[in-house]
């Protein structure tokens, strides 16, 4: 954006002021504190992230004198691309293993700032009402990214559905199943897409954003779910390397991890999100 023509220094000079002012934020952590004087926009997922996030706009944020703007996100791919190209100023839908994933591949700069929440992972069916009621051969949806992926084989491994080969960790895939006794067949298709995908498959995991916002309820449906205990899971609050020290992403933090959020994710999700604060 800055170095798009050759300019004179006598116009550069004249220039500075309106184009570090118009670069999208990409130079916040050298510039001035007049950089953080917007609202602090935040790219999340709609459900759980989006209506944490809306709680704390709606009943939080004036008092501590945060303007929020809160952008929402189906996927998992555009919330840390916006960030990382400054048109969000941070994010909030992911977790550690996930992100450390995204960012390698990616060639992204995304770091985490506080942890909030965990959504454990689930399997659902339409057509059994326990995991070890499906049939031989049975199909199941698993997201098709690689750590979700892993986190769904390891799900389905610590039940005892199937066995995975020893050390194996975040990057799980099917080929990496040493014993199948029911000879499961694995879909693979994009995470938002599992919950949809229920009616065609004997059962599908799914994360526990895509869970709620279908409608279920992960701690009464879930025909087996994942454990909060020491779980790598947590989803947290980030932003772009350098933004850490941004007043108004500090303001944010202490917010999502207060008594109120604690007690509003409690009370509304009633164990299908757990808070991690």
């Amino acid at each position: 954006m800055r170095n798009t023509a050759k300019l004179t220094t006598a116009v550069l000079a004249a220039g500075a002021l309106t184009l570090g002012l118009s670069a999208c934020g990409s130079d916040k952590d050298s510039a001035g504190a007049s950089d953080y004087s917007g609202p602090l926009v935040v790219a999340a997922s709609p459900t759980p992230h989006a209506e944490i996030l809306n709680f704390v706009k709606k009943n939080l944020a004036k008092k501590a004198g945060l303007d929020l703007e809160v952008k929402e996100f189906t996927d998992y791919i555009t919330p840390n691309t916006a960030t990382e190209d400054g048109s969000v100023d941070a994010n909030y839908f992911q977790n550690q293993p996930y992100l450390d994933d995204f960012n390698q591949k990616r060639g992204t700069h995304i770091a985490p700032v506080v942890t909030v929440h965990l959504e454990p992972l689930g399997l659902y069916s339409h057509k059994v009402k326990k995991a070890d009621a499906l049939k031989s051969g049975a199909t199941i949806a698993v997201p098709n990214d690689a750590v979700n992926e892993a986190r769904a084989l390891k799900l389905l491994a610590t039940n005892g559905l199937i066995t995975l080969k020893d050390g194996v960790g975040t990057e799980a895939t099917p080929r990496d199943i040493t014993k199948n006794p029911k000879k499961l067949q694995f879909k693979e298709v994009e995470a938002a897409q599992t919950a949809r995908s229920l009616d065609d498959v004997d059962a599908a995991v799914i994360n526990g954003n895509y869970a709620i916002s279908s409608g279920i309820k992960p701690a009464k449906e879930a025909l087996v779910l994942e454990s909060a205990k020491n779980s790598p899971y947590g989803n947290f609050l980030a932003v772009k390397e350098g933004n850490e020290k941004d007043p108004r992403v500090k303001k944010l933090a202490k917010l999502l991890t207060s008594p109120e959020v604690k007690k509003f994710i409690e009370d509304k999700y009633q164990g299908s999100v757990i808070p991690s604060f």
